[in-house]
């Protein structure tokens, strides 16, 4: 299964991705490292502290913008680029389209739902087997969930008392998932009630018409 291998921390804080003030947003960082990005906002490198931060425009901007989306999903690219071509035939507007394919990813709904406290720990919990949709074991991460959807932690799982759902679930139970998605965490389990709506996209931090406007060059 590929995936990105490289230093999360790092790339976060040259994306310039890192949570709000409110601690809110949706940052595919662990506890510890949203810690230590805390400290350290500003730009990796012996000079990051003190060099001045560039004004991006157009180009840059664009391109910046889809890696942000890129890392924030754990997503190479020949895949997300498959994305975007399936988001440019369905109906409606390209953006929503693409940004509603990548939150309808079974890692990202795991990770949604509060049963992981970071993508990479999500798409690790599904790649490993722990997680079942509509009664049948499902072990792909990029596997796209419809309205209906029961998603769950396996019987195997739960009698195991997987330490990292566990977790997960104390750190998330003071924060409710979006309103596309049904949590019922006394159970290991989530309904998926809808579509992402255009409300619940923009909650992703993530400009996806600057995307839409690089793919179309």
């Amino acid at each position: 299964m590929a995936r990105n291998r490289g230093p999360v921390l790092r790339r976060s804080r040259r994306l310039g991705l890192g949570p709000d003030q409110s601690g809110k947003q949706d940052v595919p960082l662990d506890p510890k490292s949203e810690r230590k990005l805390e400290k350290r906002r500003f730009a990796p490198g012996q000079h990051g502290k003190t060099r001045r931060p560039k004004k991006m425009l157009g180009y840059a901007l664009q391109l910046q913008e889809k890696q942000r989306a890129r890392f924030m999903y754990d997503v190479l690219e020949r895949q997300f680029r498959n994305y975007y071509k399936r988001a440019a035939k369905m109906p409606g507007v390209v953006g929503d389209n693409l940004m509603s394919l990548l939150e309808r990813r079974l890692d990202n709904v795991t990770f949604r739902l509060g049963f992981a406290v970071s993508r990479r720990q999500a798409r690790q919990i599904v790649a490993h087997g722990h997680l079942q949709v509509n009664g049948q074991k499902v072990d792909i991460p990029s596997y796209l969930v419809s309205p209906g959807d029961v998603v769950e932690l396996r019987e195997k799982s739960r009698r195991r008392k997987h330490g990292g759902v566990l977790l997960a679930l104390e750190t998330s139970a003071m924060t409710a998932p979006p309103g596309w998605l049904e949590a019922d965490h006394e159970n290991f389990r989530g309904k998926v009630l809808g579509s992402p709506s255009k409300d619940d996209l923009k909650t992703t931090m993530i400009n996806a018409q600057l995307i839409v406007e690089l793919y179309s060059r």
